[in-house]
């Protein structure tokens, strides 16, 4: 290219200045390529005036073809040559030294292939491809060295020879202006982390331009939630060492001074807003408080909801710190707005859902709660975003809204990447309750892609063996209704606890529906067959009393109320829920059972949840019978840690037996809170308080050998959990 070049520009300055008729063009050194395809790229012609102008220009476009490594035209009179030697063919493509990329990964990325001719501008574009792929791995030390391989015929062996070099990573991130916060609690705020030997399956420390990007923003949001309303970030750089292993981050913040909250308003330009003052029990935003645009974010979305509640649908909410002039500049202050205006009305043309691959339009649609027709409400759509997201079948969901096809017409947008939501787990262990234990478990959580939750679990131990087959639809008969049947076989070994063996065999139907968007009631039938067998000669006579086969035919409803904001990982809200069950409907048993409870959250500071339940239940025999041992209630083990199974209620001094109580109370307070360990690492440790009381039997009174009160018991601890990948 470079002789070509050097040819055209002395046949531009030095040949005479005169055009010739040119009589004749001959094409020499091809090979593959036709001489009438390469005259033609020259755009010459035979009759036309051709001067050395035009001879250049001649050169440049047989150069643009990408078909030729050399070109040269000469021109003799009328007679014009054009000389060639053409680029070789790729026979084939390779890659050596790639061990942390595949080589159909690589090849899938670059556009040079097999039976294509070569190039070396095209062979520089992919090289460039490949450090960009490496690049992004994180890996900006790799160099790519491209080699041709001559054959005969005129064909080549492509080989990329790659040396991928360490993965290079975030050395230290430092910032500049930063008076108000240490750099470790700004660090803390963004999601980069500094490179440690402990994030070696983590990419935090991974340098991402995007990443940086978002980091800024996530500075800005940092303070911005602490009162500092002029807050910037002015400069973001990524300096890459000399060897290419390290980058270090430097972000340059102008803080600006804090504001406190002098006043909180509505102002309404919507004629049937008149009256905006029970509108203001929806915003958390309060007079004397830290100015935090969190809080404000939330307010407007909560006010936004709460004139759709009033059929205000087609409103603005727009908020913002109007600051105070006359304000101290020392303690500057400002009052916080929120201004709703009209919007003109907006309705969804279509909803449009791409990346589900697998995973049918309806399941994601059911959990939308507009169609096509309906107001475009965007706080709706945030919340189905998140009730997209709780069905675990995606790794990101995205949804935005886009212009429709006409005035007030919108597209609503919604993009999601699936991941695995099939799981098999073996495991093995030991529990203080069920002794050394393996469990397998087979569960598919989209069965065919409609949603159907499916599992199917074994589980052996020496105190007791479990056997199920369950089986979720959550939109039975294409409605907003849960059903479901559950197969099972237990046999426990409570000879520790209560002096004899248990057997259970059974079945349940379940069917649930919506009351509202936070009740829901669901209704269970239960057939199960219990026998209480092996019984101790030793045990208490109340024990012996239960030996034996009994058949329970049950009916039940749970009563649940649901306003928390996640249901994987709750952070405010509660869950409240009543229980009741009656047996009789055939079978021995006669009985009615009921239990309640309560779980609240509360965000008491970012990452920190205190957790408060309080539950309580009873169950009464009628027509004469009474529950047995196997049909009272427990507490102690899973539901009052500190305590052993049973280990509470009354109990059988002379033998040491728990009998189970007809009543029950109990409580938890638990406090999660971060760990030092790395934020991507999801490590808590969590302090907690259990506390409860059982009693109540049909039979003992005035034995002294039975303990039957009310004693309140406790019991405290500490413990972590970790969220594995």
């Amino acid at each position: 290219m470079r002789r070509a070049a050097l040819l055209a520009l002395l046949l531009a300055l030095a040949a005479p200045a005169f055009a010739a008729k040119v009589t004749a063009i001959r094409v020499e050194g091809a090979q593959r390529v036709e001489d009438t395809t390469i005259a033609s790229y020259s755009g010459l012609a035979v009759g036309q005036d051709a001067g050395p102008g035009d001879i250049a220009a001649a050169i440049e476009d047989v150069f643009a073809s990408g078909l030729f490594e050399d070109v040269a035209i000469t021109q003799s009179g009328g007679a014009v040559t054009i000389q060639v030697t053409e680029n070789p063919v790729i026979n084939q493509i390779a890659f050596e030294g790639n061990e942390k990329l595949k080589d159909e990964d690589l090849a899938a990325e670059i556009a040079l292939a097999p039976r294509q001719v070569l190039s070396r501008s095209a062979v520089a574009a992919d090289v460039e491809r490949i450090a960009q792929i490496y690049r992004r791995s994180g890996r900006y030390a790799a160099t790519i060295t491209p080699e041709a391989i001559a054959l005969d015929e005129g064909r080549v062996n492509l080989v990329f020879s790659i040396t991928e070099g360490p993965r290079t990573t975030v050395a230290r991130i430092a910032f500049v202006g930063n008076t108000s916060f240490s750099d470790a609690d700004l660090r803390a705020a963004i999601a980069t982390r500094q490179a440690a030997w402990w994030r070696f399956w983590s990419t935090a420390d991974r340098y991402d331009p995007d990443k940086m990007r978002f980091d800024e923003q996530q500075l800005r949001a940092f303070y911005l939630a602490r009162g500092y309303a002029d807050a910037e970030v002015t400069g973001a750089v990524a300096e890459l060492s000399a060897d290419k292993r390290d980058f270090v981050l430097t972000y340059t913040v102008a803080e600006g001074p804090r504001y406190r909250v002098s006043d909180v308003r509505i102002d309404s330009a919507v004629e049937d807003l008149a009256d905006t003052a029970p509108f203001m029990r929806a915003l958390s935003v309060e007079k004397g408080q830290w100015y935090n645009a969190e809080k404000v974010s939330a307010s407007a979305d909560a006010l936004t909801d709460a004139l759709a509640e009033r059929r205000l649908v087609f409103v603005r909410v727009d908020s913002g710190l109007v600051r105070d002039e006359d304000a101290d500049p020392e303690r500057p202050t400002g009052a916080v707005v929120f201004r709703v205006s009209p919007a003109p009305p907006a309705y969804v043309e279509r909803i449009e859902i791409t990346g589900n691959a697998r995973t049918h339009d309806a399941v994601i649609r059911r959990r939308i709660p507009v169609v096509e027709g309906d107001p475009v409400n965007r706080q709706f759509l945030d919340r189905a975003r998140q009730r997209i997201q709780d069905l675990g079948y995606f790794k990101s969901v995205d949804l935005d809204v886009q212009p429709g096809s006409g005035p007030g017409q919108k597209v609503v947008e919604l993009r999601v990447e699936e991941q695995s939501t099939g799981s098999i787990s073996v495991g093995a262990g030991f529990s203080t309750a069920d002794g050394f234990l393996g469990d397998v478990r087979l569960r598919e959580r989209n069965l065919l892609g409609r949603g159907y939750d499916t599992t199917l679990g074994a589980s052996l131990a020496q105190k007791r063996t479990e056997f199920q087959l369950s089986l979720t639809d959550p939109y039975f008969l294409g409605k907003d209704l849960i059903a479901g049947f559950d197969v099972y076989h237990i046999t426990r070994d409570l000879q520790d606890e209560s002096s004899f063996d248990e057997r259970r065999t059974g079945g349940a139907l379940r069917l649930g529906y919506p009351l509202s968007a936070q009740w829901r009631q669901m209704l269970r039938y239960r057939l199960q067959d219990n026998e209480i067998t092996n019984v101790q000669d030793n045990a208490s006579r109340y024990v012996k009393d239960q030996e034996g086969q009994r058949l329970t035919s049950a009916l039940a409803q749970t009563l649940t109320f649901d306003n928390r904001d996640s249901t994987l990982s709750p952070t405010e809200g509660w869950r409240s829920w009543i229980d009741i069950e009656v047996s009789g409907l055939g079978g021995d048993a006669q009985f009615v059972s009921a239990r309640a409870g309560t779980t609240a959250y509360y965000s008491l500071r970012p990452q920190w949840i205190l957790e408060v339940t309080g539950e309580g239940g009873a169950i009464e025999g009628y027509g004469g019978d009474t529950p047995t041992i196997a049909e009272r209630f427990y507490l102690g083990g899973y539901n009052m840690r500190g305590f052993s199974k049973g280990g509470l209620g009354p109990r059988d001094l002379s033998t040491d037996d728990a009998l189970g109580g007809k009543y029950f109370a109990r409580g938890t307070v638990e406090l999660s809170i971060p760990t030092p360990a790395p934020k991507e690492y999801a490590i808590k440790a969590h302090v907690f308080t259990d506390f409860g009381t059982l009693w109540g039997l049909d039979d003992g009174a005035g034995d002294p050998d039975i303990v039957d009160d009310k004693s309140l018991r406790a019991s405290v601890g500490v413990g972590a959990s970790w969220d594995s990948p």
